[in-house]
This record gives C-alpha cells, structure tokens and sequence, in this order.
C-alpha cells in the first residue's frame, strides 16, 4: 500500500511512513502501486535503484501489478476504477 497518502512528515521536515494495509508482497508490486496513484519524485526511484536494483523486465511487469491494483479499487469503490483496468488491460495485451 506504498503511495502517497501513506507518507506524513514531523514539523522539521522528516517523512516517515504509514501502512494501514500491511502484507508481504513483491517489491516490484509496491512501486508500481506507488507510481499508480501519484509516485513520488524521481529522487525517490533513483535512490531505490542504486540501493536494490530492479531485475530486467521490471517496467512490462509494473502494468500487470497495477492491473491487480485498479481490479481491487474496482471492486472496493465502483465504476471509475473499472474504465482504468480495461485500459490497463489493452496496454498488457498490447506489451
């Protein structure tokens, strides 16, 4: 559950981060949640990178965990969501 609505910061600046929704999951799935829903600044990408870098094909994959990521919003909250994942879908087709 790795977005931005799960980062707060102290009154100095400092970020710290909050998950509601805590299970154990891909890595890969987390940052493609992350870059669903806003991401973060590319610092933040660079940073991951460099520390544990992403196997190849990381980018085909991303569209196929934030398929999964649309379907449950879909099913949680309505209409909106299942427009995105047909879309989604196509992309994945299309990959």
């Amino acid at each position: 559950d790795l977005w931005q609505g799960n980062v707060i910061f102290d009154q100095s600046g400092m970020p710290f981060l909050i998950d509601p929704a805590i299970y154990y999951a891909d890595r890969e799935a987390e940052l493609a949640m992350c870059r669903l829903f806003g991401g973060f600044p590319d610092t933040f990408y660079q940073a991951y990178q460099k520390c544990w870098p992403l196997p190849d094909g990381w980018r085909q994959r991303q569209e196929l965990y934030q398929l999964y990521h649309l379907l449950n919003h879909a099913f949680l909250f309505g209409s909106h969501y299942v427009s995105s994942s047909y879309q989604s879908l196509q992309k994945i087709l299309r990959l």
